[in-house]
């Protein structure tokens, strides 16, 4: 039998689609082909607690009782994540170092330097979660009941109501740019160090609102001390289905959900991208794994492979440029046309 690791195996010549549709055919039983045979280590660009890191976090754990591997979570923070990705991209393309990749990736190049590309530099392995949405909240003692009654106070009063952003290239700060643009109001903007912080100002009188992740939102709204007016994705939350989306107040295509993913470098062999699909898919798809991503506001897509992740990257990269130009940023890569 051919090994599909050895060098020169006429299997690696097969595209990506071609081993994936043989791989269900013909099993790759991972101690047989000595893979993996020693500790992995997966790079978390963000640091440790993060919207990013915690996912990857819960996957590795669970992933290397799949595997009889350890896999060692590695934060390297900076850069937007560009710092971190910089570092996995030039690692050696042998399966031992992966890559959790976020909307980060399809952001960055408008706003920084990107010493890579995000997608063509790195070998897909797939979708780890998708979420948590972005949610509208605003002091729980200002008199605003729904988004309506905010606006209509916005455009009558300009650059009355602040909300917190986490910086000018990220998604909180992108989507106040589209309701301000759509809604024709001018709410200031004002950044703080990440989005934690900038939700926690909402509580302490700081600003007015913010646009904060559903890990940050939903315990402050539990506990009274916001209010959330709606959800920046174009369905409901099943665990909190009383708050409207934007879509459903007038405000279609309004999606700040965000990813994570796995990723390897470039030129990976490709029986490895595809054992790692399968091991990364019982993962994702088990109820213990879906709970706990649930209790974040992720989910888990159905459909999961390498194909589809760079699909999903290349879409959100376009659609990104086009919200990066609403911002008034000077742009490092002019938006898609």
């Amino acid at each position: 039998m051919i090994n599909p690791f050895r060098p020169g195996s006429s299997r690696l010549g097969l595209p990506l689609c071609a081993t994936l549709a043989l791989s269900a055919l013909w099993p790759i039983p991972a101690p047989a082909q000595n893979y993996p045979a020693r500790p992995i280590t997966m790079i978390v660009p963000f640091a440790v607690g993060g919207l990013t890191d915690v996912p990857a976090r819960v996957l590795a754990a669970m992933l290397q009782e799949r595997i009889g591997q350890n896999i060692v979570v590695e934060n390297k923070p900076g850069g937007s994540g560009t710092l971190g990705g910089a570092y996995a991209v030039r690692a050696a393309p042998d399966g031992y170092t992966l890559f959790a990749n976020s909307i980060a990736d399809a952001q960055n190049l408008y706003f920084l330097p990107v010493p890579y590309n995000a997608i063509d530099d790195f070998a897909m392995i797939g979708m780890i979660v998708e979420g948590p949405p972005l949610v509208l909240i605003i002091d729980a003692a200002l008199p605003y009941k729904t988004l309506d009654e905010l606006l209509a106070d916005a455009r009558a009063n300009p650059n009355k109501i602040s909300f917190g952003t986490s910086g000018p290239a990220t998604s909180p700060a992108m989507a106040l740019a589209q309701l301000n643009s759509l809604a024709k109001t001018a709410i200031a903007g004002v950044p703080f160090n990440g989005s934690g912080e900038a939700a926690r100002n909402v509580t302490a009188s700081g600003v007015q609102g913010a646009f904060a992740f559903y890990a940050r939102a939903k315990p402050l709204a539990d506990s009274g001390k916001v209010r959330a007016l709606a959800i920046a994705r174009p369905q409901r939350i099943a665990t909190w289905p009383e708050v409207p989306t934007m879509q459903e107040l007038g405000f279609p295509n309004f999606d700040y959900g965000g990813f994570v993913g796995l990723a390897a470098p470039a030129k990976t062999p490709a029986p490895i991208i595809v054992y790692l699909n399968k091991a990364l898919n019982d993962v994702v798809q088990s109820q213990d794994f879906k709970s706990r991503m649930a209790a974040l506001g992720m989910t888990v897509p159905t459909e999961n492979t390498p194909e589809g992740l760079a699909d999903y990257m290349r879409r959100e990269t376009k659609r990104q440029g086009e919200l990066a130009a609403l911002t008034g940023i000077k742009m490092t890569t002019p938006p898609p046309r």
